[in-house]
């Protein structure tokens, strides 16, 4: 089993609640001022990516990009983020 790794994924437009409602509670979402929808989270497996795809193209929804993110380092107790 492989594990998670967190994405980015970016659609054009902003995405109406119809199309978020699947992933709302999976994904943090940012509306960009771009005019874009940026989607951040973790994708559990391919078939998880492959299943958001699918279901963004059944939407006829604009893929922009799909990005693999660098995992976040763990913070240290103290520690303040740079």
């Amino acid at each position: 089993m492989t594990s998670p790794t967190r994405y980015e994924i970016e659609i054009r437009g902003r995405a109406s609640d119809r199309v978020l409602r699947p992933v709302v509670d999976e994904f943090r979402i940012v509306l960009t001022g771009a005019g874009t929808t940026r989607l951040v989270g973790e994708i559990r497996d391919p078939a998880h990516l492959h299943g958001l795809v699918a279901h963004f193209t059944s939407m006829n929804i604009e893929l922009v990009a799909v990005r693999a993110l660098d995992p976040e380092p763990p913070h240290h107790q103290g520690e303040t983020p740079s």
